[in-house]
Order: C-alpha cells, then sequence, then structure tokens
C-alpha cells in the first residue's frame, strides 16, 4: 500500500544522492552513455564485481535456462513451459489437516482462529525434501474481502478482521497427490489478539505501557520476514498505523505519531469504533500504538511459546528482517521501512550468536542498529542509532528505539524511495527492492540523488552494494543492479514495482513484483542473471494479485510462492483458485503457489 508520506526531514534524498554519483561517474567513463552503460544494468560489468565472468568461470555460472513468458493479463496464472504448478493451502483451509475448509458464509473469528489467514505474504519453510514447516505471513484481512462489508458493524466483526491477520504456522508434506497441509500439533495460529512480550533495551520502557494495564496484544499487517540459524521465524508489522483512528475531533497527532503517519481516520477500517485499544483517543490504551512496527521471533517447534517482539530492531514500518552471519559469528539483520523517503537499516549483535545462545541471551537484544547513508561515489555509510552518536547526544535508547524513524532522520539517514526486502547473495552482496515513488521529483517533493535516480519513480529499481568488514563494518560500497524502466524484452519494458527478492546458492535472482506492471499486466515472478542483469519471467499471478513471498526445499526443487489478493478480492476479476474444493462462496481466495520444474531440476535452472 502506497501512503502519503511522513518524513518531512531535511535529510538528502537518494535522488539528490544519484545526481552526484552520475556526474562523477560521467567523468570517470567519458559521457552520460557511458556511465549509464556501466552503472544502470546495461552492462556485465559491476562496480562490485572484479571482472566480469568469461571463459571456465562463465560456464560454471548458474543457467536461467526456462523460456521466458510473456506479459499476462489472464484471470488464471501463467508459467513457464518447462514448469508446473499447483495450489496449497488457501484462506479458511482447516489447520487440523482434514483438508476441508469453512464456508465464507456465516464466517467467523473462531472459524478464522481454526483456520489459514488471508493476505498470504512472505514465508520460510523449515524442513526436509518431504516434510516440514511453512511459517507464512497475513498482511491484511479487511472487512470488505473477508465478509462483504466495506466497514465492520460490531466487535466481532472486528475480531474476525484481526484473527485474519498474522501467522499461520503448518506443517506441510509431499503426498502422492502433491503437497498437502497435514496433522500436527504444530499447527498455530498467531494473530491480532494473541498475547505476546516485549524483550530488548525498550522492554520495560514506559512508552509500551498502558493505563489501563493490559497485557500485550497481537501483531498486525505481517509483511515480509526472516529466519534465524537457531530456528526462528521472524514475522515485519508493517503498515500498523491504519489499524487506528479516533472520533475525537479535538485529538491532534503528536511529532512522533505524525513520522509514523498516524492520523485520525487511519486506513478506514473503523476498529477504533468497537475495539478501545484501537482509539487513538482513549487514554487508558494511549501507548497502544507503540506495540507495534516490530520485528517478531515465533519459534516454529513449539506450539506453547509466546512470539516475541524485539526492540533492539527498531520500530518502522518493517518490510522484511534478512538475517546473515557477520565477521566473528555476529547476527547481522538487514531491514527496510517500506514508506516514501523513509530508509535502509541493519542490527549488528553485540557477540557470535552462538556464544549468545550458549549464555542463554537471544542475539536480537543485544547490539546495535544503524540507517544507511548513502553517498554519490559509491560509496555509504551506517549511522549509528544509539546515544554514543553525537547527533543523538541526550536521546535516551528506549526513545530512539520507539521512535527509529526520528532518529534516523536525527542523524542524516538518505531518503529512498520504499525500501522493501533484502536479499544475501552467496558473494556477500546485498540487494534491495526499492518498489516506486510517483512523488519524487514532483513540485515541493525532494529530487532525485544518486540511490534514488529516477523523478517520479514510477517503476522502482533495485539497488546492490557490499559492507564493509563482513557485513559488521559502518561504511559500505553500492551501485545501481537495475531499473525497472530499462529492462525489456520482445514485449517492451519487463516489469515494474519490484518488491519480493531472493538469491538462491547459484546466485540467481528472484524478483517478485507488486504493483502496475507494464501495459497494465498481472504481477509476477521473475530470475534474473547477477552479472549480465538479464531478465526471463518464470510465471505470472492474476488479475488483481500480488505475487509475493518465496522460499524452497532444502534440494531447490519445489519452490513456494504466494498470490495475495487474487482479483482484488472479486470475483468478477478473478475466482482464483475456483477449482479448489472446500468451500463455497463469491470471493478469491489467497493462496500458495507450489512450482516445480517438469523434469524435476532446481528452480530457475
Amino acid at each position: 500500500m502506497e501512503e502519503e508520506f511522513s518524513n518531512h526531514s531535511d535529510n538528502q534524498t537518494f535522488e539528490e544522492v544519484l545526481n552526484g554519483y552520475m556526474s562523477r561517474r560521467q567523468l570517470i567513463v567519458g559521457g552520460v552513455a557511458g556511465a549509464a552503460l556501466m552503472f544502470m544494468g546495461g552492462s556485465k560489468v559491476s562496480a562490485l564485481d572484479a571482472k566480469p565472468a568469461s571463459g571456465a568461470a562463465l560456464a560454471k555460472r548458474a543457467k536461467i535456462g526456462f523460456t521466458s513468458i510473456p506479459l499476462q493479463s489472464s484471470a488464471m496464472p501463467t508459467i513457464a513451459p518447462e514448469y508446473e504448478y499447483s495450489v496449497l493451502i488457501p484462506w479458511r483451509e482447516k489447520l487440523d489437516g482434514s483438508g476441508k475448509s469453512f464456508d465464507y458464509a456465516g464466517f467467523t473469528a473462531d472459524n478464522q482462529a481454526l483456520s489459514v489467514g488471508i493476505g498470504h505474504d512472505g514465508m520460510h519453510y523449515f524442513g526436509d525434501n518431504k516434510k516440514g514447516i511453512l511459517c507464512i505471513n497475513h498482511e491484511y484481512g479487511t472487512t470488505p474481502h473477508i465478509m462483504g462489508k466495506a466497514v465492520p458493524t460490531s466487535l466481532d466483526e472486528v475480531k474476525l478482521s484481526q484473527a485474519a491477520h498474522g501467522v499461520s504456522v503448518l506443517m506441510i508434506e509431499n503426498t502422492k497427490t502433491g503437497w498437502k497441509l497435514a496433522k500436527s500439533a504444530k499447527n498455530r495460529r498467531i494473530h491480532g489478539n494473541t498475547p505476546m512480550k516485549f524483550s530488548g533495551p525498550a522492554a520495560k520502557s514506559d512508552l509500551l505501557v498502558n493505563a489501563a494495564g493490559n497485557p500485550v496484544l497481537g501483531t498486525l499487517n505481517n509483511c515480509a520476514n526472516g529466519y534465524t540459524p537457531w530456528g526462528t521465524y521472524l514475522t515485519c508489522e508493517e503498515n500498523f498505523n491504519g489499524y487506528f483512528g479516533t472520533a475525537d475531533t479535538a485529538w491532534k497527532a503528536n511529532t512522533e505519531q505524525a513520522r509514523y503517519g498516524i492520523n485520525a481516520a487511519g486506513f478506514g477500517y473503523d476498529w477504533h469504533k468497537f475495539d478501545a485499544r484501537f482509539d487513538l483517543a482513549n487514554t487508558s490504551y494511549a501507548n497502544e500504538i507503540n506495540r507495534f512496527g516490530w520485528i517478531v521471533e515465533i519459534d516454529p517447534e513449539n506450539p506453547k511459546s509466546v512470539p516475541v517482539k524485539r526492540t533492539a530492531l527498531g520500530r518502522v514500518k518493517h518490510e522484511g528482517a534478512t538475517f546473515v552471519e557477520g565477521k566473528d559469528g555476529r547476527a547481522v539483520v538487514y531491514m527496510g521501512d517500506d514508506e516514501r523517503f523513509d530508509y535502509v537499516y541493519k542490527f549488528v549483535s553485540k557477540d557470535s550468536w552462538k556464544k549468545m545462545i550458549a549464555a542463554g541471551k537471544s542475539p536480537l537484544d543485544e547490539g546495535t542498529l544503524y540507517a544507511a547513508k548513502y553517498l554519490d561515489n559509491g560509496t555509504g555509510e551506517w549511522l549509528e542509532l544509539s546515544p554514543k552518536n553525537p547527533l543523538l547526544a541526550g536521546w535516551k535508547m528506549d526513545y530512539i528505539l520507539v521512535n527509529t524513524r526520528m532518529a534516523a532522520d536525527a542523524v542524516g539517514a538518505t531518503k529512498m524511495d520504499r525500501p522493501e526486502w533484502i536479499a544475501a547473495s552467496p558473494k556477500g552482496e546485498l540487494y534491495v527492492t526499492l518498489t516506486n515513488n510517483t512523488q519524487r521529483g514532483t513540485t515541493g517533493r525532494a529530487g532525485v540523488n544518486s540511490a534514488n535516480p529516477t523523478a517520479v519513480n514510477s517503476s522502482g529499481h533495485i539497488i546492490r552494494w557490499k559492507d564493509a568488514d563482513k557485513h559488521v563494518g559502518k561504511t559500505f560500497n553500492w551501485e545501481i543492479f537495475v531499473l525497472a524502466k530499462d529492462v525489456a524484452d520482445a514485449g517492451g519494458q519487463m516489469f515494474g514495482s519490484p518488491d519480493g527478492i531472493w538469491v538462491d546458492p547459484e546466485g540467481r535472482v528472484f524478483v517478485q513484483t507488486d504493483g502496475a506492471q507494464p501495459g497494465g499486466n498481472n504481477d509476477q515472478l521473475l530470475v534474473a542473471d547477477p552479472v549480465t542483469r538479464e531478465f526471463k519471467r518464470l510465471f505470472t499471478g492474476v488479475k488483481g494479485c500480488e505475487v509475493t513471498g518465496v522460499t524452497t526445499t532444502p534440494d531447490r526443487k519445489t519452490m513456494f510462492v504466494n498470490l495475495q489478493h487474487p482479483g482484488d478480492g472479486s470475483a468478477a476479476v478473478s475466482n482464483f483458485p475456483e477449482f479448489f474444493v472446500g468451500a463455497s462462496g463469491p470471493v478469491p481466495r489467497d493462496c500458495t503457489i507450489v512450482i516445480k520444474r517438469i523434469n524435476g531440476g532446481v528452480i530457475g535452472s
């Protein structure tokens, strides 16, 4: 969802950085054409590669050998001819492994708490090639889609909407008839009213305590994700601000609330009319909104465990949480804040994650949080967000973590074009998708810079960078991996609005889209060569849907992706997956798509 931006700081924009960056490249390469060729995705030469692959090295590179398919506007998915797909775990399928679903008619909050949620998004598979646990985010569950009403008219209907959000933890298995939801005591739902707890430096902050003394409940707007080597799942709370509102005309947003886009109307969901903890003017719940916007850690193996909101990772509109092991075994988590003109972040743990786990400490509770500043010479700096930074002298650590955006404003982080998913490559490079920014460069709005080079950036782009000192350094080198508007095939521009991204162990870059596509066509899944930057289209979704979420079995011969809001919830647009047996109803259902190569090969080959 693209909102009106809330960052009115004077920080440099990526557009301004890019102008300086391109000017420097023109002097070095010898003109605009040369600069564009080398650094805008048109060359086999990369600023992060010592030299392009050739000869034996090129022969060893992972192949992308499938047939790229054309853009589609179909009401059904389309896949490359070398591949096949099937449907798994649609919204409302019961958690009991029966394969049955609750009917759409008469669907209740209790039903939803016992079935797969809606708004399928980021996910991760924990298991072997035959059986394992799939943790899957549910980004939204608003009233128009789940019950056919514009707004809720009772607390029961609000509870249904809240139960549709969160995470599903599901045991799945590959049977003779394909992948199915299995019967398991580990199957569970985590939603908007599930008990939670806080951990880390701000856990006991007064900013997280309500006068009502109510317990910490729920996770909402669960977008992208991450996972850890100690076997836990990280779910990310994104546009939490839209669920709060008030009918009190005397209520005014304070500075902190305004910086997070919080206002009396919210997104028009009207939860505040029936659930007091979402009423911004209710003083008993004055800090309730501070309890959202976090990364939440879940133990998929223990259904009795309480999800933990890790405050050391900061409070923003988290799009994802990409874990890598840094120097000395330290845990490093990269994160994007998905709003126009907001920032890229990373967290570095205090010590080796293995040592911290052995000592009974969470590697996600102790460490340093940073925000990224991109410089126009192709380098960048990680700016520390703590009172140790002279620009934050006098700030309390809990205030910094609860109001992370304001801290990043104060230290001078670079304003970006909706930073979303981040992926790590086997070479230690990072990729971040910048979905779009239709207000960059417009009258009265921030202009272009080297990291956000396109005025009125309606198509988006992808940045690639590499941190110093094996992820724990405070500097990095970066480049534009690709501008979506410049990627073309025989049909013209290939894609817009890059969102999901994943790099496989052989270096293939998988890109998913969420938003306007060339010619008004469907969102899609593409695969790119990291050296030549050639893209091929593997899969397209259905009308009105987002293609999102990506994870595979260990052998990478099965890939799971999601179709979120097919038909945008309207059967008149698409009723996919109508062939799935189990329930009646007038609306399509979000679902997971299982992708396999017909010859059994690695996905992307």
